[in-house]
């Protein structure tokens, strides 16, 4: 008798340890349906990698196509109050006022936010986001550069010096991890090589309170600039956060374990100012790329 309720205490806290796992799950959203990217072959992967981690809900709101008309946005209205992260994988039309100050508000209030490559391209003329964001694909009038030295000390580039947002050829390339203590990176490796992708340079914006994780060298022999430019970073937003990184440009580079790994991460930063999610046993090295399959 004493084994057979021993064993269903065991049973019951077997239950409860899972029922409280699946509730410790977070809500996230991701946002997609205008990019100059392939979006519908990069959600996909988003969603996948962050599903299987067993940490979040995965939920996707698709807005209008590109050229879509007013009227044709009235049901574009997503609810962000209903998750713990909002991951950006849009770059097209100016989203409908409403949405915007929604956006706002959840952020402002202690909302998580994660910019995915091209989403920091959009919305030049939206104020509050080229705040949220800090630098983003805007042209060298647009506001300051922000780079970094060789051993990671800022550079501030006032607007009109210096070059606008581009980049080179796509290729393999280093990450240079900046702040080895931030909970999103610590444990990755201080150099690790990233998938083919597009290496962001020259980019624009307020970059104010902006905290840089990890940055790339842009190599002038892949059409870069000489400079070490942000590759990940995070501005505080109110009481919300942002979280941005360049890296993600296409199915390649999505693969990548370490691009996959920064996102989960980041992901449950924000929403909860803690990481449990484990660095990788096959993360990449200094001199070799980690794919997913």
């Amino acid at each position: 008798m004493k084994r057979l309720v021993a064993w269903c205490m065991l049973a019951l806290a077997v239950l409860s340890s899972s029922s409280a796992f699946a509730a410790d799950k977070l809500k996230l959203l991701i946002v997609d349906g205008q990019n100059n990217h392939n979006w519908k072959a990069t959600t996909p992967i988003l969603k996948q990698f962050l599903s299987d981690s067993g940490r979040f809900d995965v939920e996707v709101a698709t807005s209008p196509a590109n050229g879509a008309k007013p009227e044709d946005w009235s049901s574009f209205n997503p609810d962000f109050s209903k998750y713990q992260v909002v991951l950006s994988n849009y770059n097209g039309q100016l989203w409908p006022e409403g949405v915007q100050r929604n956006l706002e508000k959840y952020v402002s209030g202690g909302g998580g936010l994660v910019i995915v490559h091209a989403a920091n391209n959009s919305f030049p003329q939206w104020a509050e986001y080229n705040k949220m964001i800090g630098l983003g694909w805007r042209g060298a009038n647009f506001g300051d550069r922000v780079t970094t030295t060789p051993e990671g000390q800022v550079i501030r580039t006032p607007k009109d010096q210096g070059p606008g947002a581009g980049h080179g050829s796509q290729h393999e390339f280093s990450i240079v991890v900046r702040d080895r203590e931030h909970p999103v990176l610590k444990g990755m490796p201080v150099e690790w090589k990233h998938s083919k992708d597009e290496l962001y340079h020259g980019q624009r914006g307020p970059a104010l309170d902006m905290h840089i994780l990890a940055t790339a060298y842009s190599d002038k022999k892949t059409g870069g600039t000489d400079a070490h430019e942000p590759m990940v970073w995070w501005i505080p937003y109110s009481k919300g956060k942002v979280f941005t990184t360049v890296m993600g440009h296409a199915e390649q580079s999505m693969k990548c374990i370490g691009f996959q790994s920064v996102v989960a991460r980041a992901s449950e930063w924000v929403a909860t100012d803690k990481v449990t999610l484990p660095v990788p046993a096959d993360f990449p090295s200094a001199d070799k790329i980690s794919e997913s399959k």
